[in-house]
């Protein structure tokens, strides 16, 4: 990852005058902030040992960092999984690290998706946290020559400090994160 200080840090550094008139804060401290970003991705029925060490070396790839096997708690016959399998791969990105993965996936991966037109706004829940899915890993610059016949998808949750799903928009929105607004459904 970069040394220099990533796009998305400076922005979140201009956040709180950006958003003070807005919301009413009094205190820089009151602006939100990343907390955390968490990349996981579920591995499903692939009980091959090669298919599952392929996603995990692909996800260190694309975080920088070593994820975490998450284990069945409870043993479910019809889906033929056991307590103790593994189901999931789970990374935390906190600091820098966190940053570098929400500038490389709005400036790099996000625009290189097929078919984008954004982020639904609605994905934000009512805690201020963002969670999106993809679709296809290949996305991410690390991960894009390699074979496409192994093409797996993964969630990526942006935990913020925001207090509520306005503030958390407005505070994506400031960091350039590419947010539409659904038409609602009648």
């Amino acid at each position: 990852m970069s040394t220099s200080t990533s796009i998305t840090k400076q922005r979140q550094k201009t956040a709180y005058q950006a958003l003070a008139e807005t919301f009413g804060y009094t205190s820089t401290m009151q602006g939100p902030r990343i907390v955390k970003v968490i990349v996981s991705s579920g591995v499903g029925k692939k009980r091959d040992k090669k298919q599952l060490e392929l996603i995990e070396n692909r996800l260190a790839k694309i975080t920088g960092q070593k994820p975490s096997a998450r284990a069945a708690k409870t043993s479910i016959a019809a889906f033929k999984v056991r307590e103790g399998d593994t189901v999931g791969l789970q990374v935390t990105m906190r600091g820098a690290r966190a940053y570098d993965f929400v500038d490389k996936l709005i400036h790099i991966a996000l625009p290189r998706t097929r078919d984008f037109r954004g982020l639904k706004a609605g994905a934000i829940d009512d805690m201020g946290n963002f969670t999106i899915g993809l679709k296809d890993h290949t996305i991410f610059p690390e991960t894009s020559d390699e074979d496409l016949k192994d093409v797996f998808g993964f969630a990526v949750t942006i935990v913020t400090t925001a207090k509520s799903k306005a503030e958390a928009e407005a505070f994506l929105r400031h960091l350039g994160m590419p947010l539409i607004v659904e038409a609602s459904k009648k």
